[in-house]
């Protein structure tokens, strides 16, 4: 067979195995129609990835209907798999993830307070343990501002210049854990099919991500998406990461605390739960406290609406309790701070469809596209 016959049968291949990453429960009909192959090819490319042990296909589910019953594609049981790393401010976990980007479940350790010496020993030594021939890339998310491999600074971690390349020798993709929630939404939640999407997260402090056909928007030097030091809050405030007048300052566990005339809390994120639980049990200062901080979030969506003229904006972790308990104060803040022509019709605000996975779920595909290319197919 000459070369440009092989490469074709590459590529056909993995067209296949990317639309079975991309629609878990497709089936081999449906993917020829979506790839414009015929069924003849269809069947000639799946029996090739099934000897590859790439994909496999099992009975597709039950729906009680007549008719001729027919299968879906699936990963292959001995098929590649990627390692994610999800290190957040308190925890971090190591898990794997398959074709079709379901996560294995994984023990979550807590990490409150450790520095990076103490911490990447140990998932280094997690990811070594599931070390194989099936895996083939390591995905890590991570609450900071990256560059390449490098943590250039978490500043609630209180880690600066961190080569995560340490973690492994495999192939490595490194993310802001917002930033990759976003790409999760857009490819597998609330943003999917979206030309232009944002998405932000809330933590401690928040970040985000903007999304332009399923890709994010990340900067010359790929740090991009620190929303959370715009100065949308007051200048006299000093954020830990330098700067004056943050927006992170407005908008997390410590402006609660703040409204409440507390000290600053240890842990900003326990303590913005324990406030929103207790506004959804009826308490009015911590309701008041989460209306303050709702109608600030709200005030920087308008903003960053105005920037950046999304289709829909997707809010995740206390973004979505916020829009929960005070979503009348954050949508006011929203109208509040756009340009008046776009009253009328502002983008929707929405919960991310993820929640806490999201993060994980973007770094396991940003490592599944550097298995999913021609060289690994081949490899």
């Amino acid at each position: 067979m000459d070369h440009r016959a092989e490469t074709l049968r590459a590529q056909g291949a993995l067209a296949m195995l990317r639309c079975a990453h991309r629609t878990p429960g497709i089936t081999r009909a449906e993917a020829a129609a979506r790839l414009g192959l015929s069924s003849g090819s269809a069947a000639g490319i799946m029996g090739r990835l099934r000897a590859a042990r790439l994909l496999a296909e099992a009975p597709a589910p039950q729906t009680g209907g007549r008719g001729r019953p027919t299968a879906v594609l699936v990963p292959h049981p001995d098929g590649p798999l990627v390692a994610v790393v999800d290190i957040t401010h308190a925890t971090w976990t190591v898990t794997t993830a398959a074709i079709g980007g379901a996560l294995a479940a994984a023990p979550v350790h807590r990490l409150l307070g450790q520095p990076a010496s103490a911490v990447l020993p140990l998932v280094r030594d997690a990811l070594a343990a599931l070390h194989g021939p099936r895996l083939r890339a390591v995905g890590v998310a991570i609450p900071g501002t990256v560059h390449g491999r490098t943590l250039v600074e978490a500043t609630n971690l209180r880690w600066r210049g961190v080569d995560l390349g340490v973690l492994t020798s495999l192939p490595l993709a490194v993310g802001n854990d917002a930033s990759l929630a976003g790409v999760a939404e857009a490819l597998r939640g609330a943003a999917q099919g979206v030309g232009v999407a944002l998405h932000l997260t809330v933590e401690v402090g928040v970040g985000g991500v903007l999304i332009v056909d399923g890709r994010p928007v990340l900067g010359a030097a790929g740090a991009g998406g620190e929303f959370g030091h715009l100065p949308f809050g007051d200048p006299s405030r000093r954020c830990p990461c330098g700067a004056g007048g943050c927006w992170d300052l407005e908008v997390d566990g410590r402006a609660m605390a703040r409204h409440l005339g507390r000290r600053v809390p240890a842990d900003p994120r326990a303590f913005a739960e324990r406030t929103i639980a207790a506004a959804r049990n009826g308490d009015p200062a911590a309701a008041a406290a989460c209306r303050a901080v709702a109608a600030a979030l709200g005030r920087g969506v308008g903003a960053l609406i105005n920037a950046v003229d999304p289709a829909v904006v997707t809010l995740g972790g206390l973004g979505v309790d916020l829009l929960d308990v005070a979503g009348p104060a954050l949508h006011a803040g929203t109208a509040e701070g756009v340009m008046a022509w776009r009253r009328d019709a502002l983008p929707p605000v929405v919960p991310a469809a993820l929640g806490s996975q999201g993060p994980a779920i973007g770094a396991a595909e940003s490592a599944m596209a550097l298995v999913l290319t021609e060289a690994a197919l081949t490899a």
